[in-house]
């Protein structure tokens, strides 16, 4: 690609490209040892996601095949390497697609409906009469306007355009007084005070981690939500020995990141980035091969820049909220022990009274689903279960997020 260079990322960017590296290295490594009697080195080499599985069986019966001949495995060995020569030639070509795609969000902002010291309240139906407000509580690791990505790819807007009158709790970047705060301070003191901005009791919907924001608001402030909604919202971080093993992995990496957190008062959004990608370690360099073969005018590789470029804009998160959402909730699971407390009250959505939405992305691999199904085992009977047939980030944003999210969603609400 040529062209101005017009952003940094993915970020970290050298991560990324250690990943890569890593994934050739060990591959390299089985291809050392491995043998038509000994293809199971191969495991412990190559991604084991479903395409890895399928490589390793078709490696397998290459092997199997050319075991005998004249050169045979040797010629394989050659030609995996040139295979991985391939692979990273196109991740350094996709990446630099990204880099100079010419795609610039531009989408007019909205009005200021209430704002404390970072955090926006911003208005998508300014003047709007017809019923009460609906609050969109986003994650606080992210920025809020996935729920506003680009024309067309806008929840918020598609619900204004609806006649219904949401408004986006845009958390902004912390400040100093900011970085002190707990997940207490977040809920019981910002999120609430947002609720009594309002002019009455409405729907609160949180997305991702605002989920469990919005749940312990509408717990403690019963009379401010009259409704809530869960989108993509985890609760049990140890619901399968995966998830524990990749929770567990997580809280462990408390220690080696306090010197950083008690230095800035925050987890740093590389470092945040990095414990996404740990999640599926050569999925990013995966996308990026697949993206550097688009057509880069297409309506699929603008919405794959969009999305990247909401991904690449983080946030910081206070070093307490850090500690507790790292230690607490992902390492002690305390969110399914029924051991996190808000201002020393425990969160437990047993308790919930107002009608709850909890929608479910089937390909999510940012908040597993078996642990936002074991949120919606615990709501009251009652509760509508919305299983939506995809990702976390494509159920909110994606070419089919209307199908699968928004029209569902805005159906409950007209039902209210």
């Amino acid at each position: 690609m040529t062209g101005p260079l017009r952003r940094k990322g993915p970020r970290p960017l050298p991560l990324h490209l250690i990943l890569a590296l890593s994934r050739g290295t060990m591959a390299i490594a089985g291809l050392t040892m491995a043998s038509v009697n000994d293809w199971h080195s191969w495991s412990n080499a190559w991604p084991i996601s479903k395409a890895g599985r399928a490589e390793l069986n078709r490696i397998r019966r290459e092997l199997a095949a050319r075991n005998g001949s004249p050169g045979g495995i040797d010629a394989f060995r050659a030609a995996v390497l040139r295979r991985l020569l391939r692979d990273d030639r196109a991740l350094l070509a996709g990446i630099a697609a990204y880099r100079r795609h010419p795609f610039r969000r531009q989408v007019p902002e909205p009005p200021t409906f209430w704002q404390e010291g970072a955090t926006r309240m911003l208005d998508y139906a300014p003047g709007a009469t017809a019923g009460a407000p609906i609050l969109f509580v986003p994650s606080l690791v992210n920025r809020a306007f996935i729920l506003d990505l680009a024309e067309g790819h806008s929840l918020l807007r598609f619900l204004a355009a609806q006649g219904l009158r949401p408004l986006l709790l845009d958390w902004g970047w912390p400040s100093e007084t900011e970085r002190q705060f707990t997940l207490t301070d977040y809920i019981a003191g910002r999120l609430e005070r947002a609720l009594q901005a309002l002019p009455g009791p409405a729907p609160v919907i949180g997305y991702c981690m605002g989920g469990l924001l919005a749940l312990a608001a509408a717990l403690r402030r019963p009379d401010r939500v009259s409704a809530l909604g869960l989108l993509a919202a985890p609760w049990d971080f140890h619901a399968t020995p995966e998830d524990a093993a990749k929770a567990g992995a997580a809280a462990a990496l408390l220690p080696s990141l306090e010197p950083v957190m008690s230095a800035t008062g925050t987890l740093p959004v590389d470092a945040i980035q990095a414990l996404f990608a740990a999640l599926d370690p050569f999925g990013i360099a995966r996308k990026f091969r697949a993206f550097g073969r688009l057509d880069q005018g297409s309506a699929r590789a603008v919405q794959f820049v969009a999305m990247e470029d909401w991904l690449n804009d983080g946030v910081p998160l206070a070093a307490p909220v850090a500690r507790d959402v790292l230690g607490a909730w992902y390492g002690a699971n305390s969110t399914a022990r029924l051991a996190w407390r808000v201002a020393g009250a425990v969160v437990d959505p047993a308790a919930i009274s107002a009608p709850t939405f909890l929608a479910i992305p089937h390909r999510d691999r940012i908040v597993p689903p078996a642990s936002a199904r074991a949120l919606a085992a615990r709501l009251p009977p009652g509760a509508i279960i919305h299983e939506a047939a995809a990702g976390h980030i494509g159920m909110v944003a994606g070419s089919t997020a209307e199908a699968t999210l928004w029209r569902p969603l805005r159906d409950w609400l007209r039902g209210l």
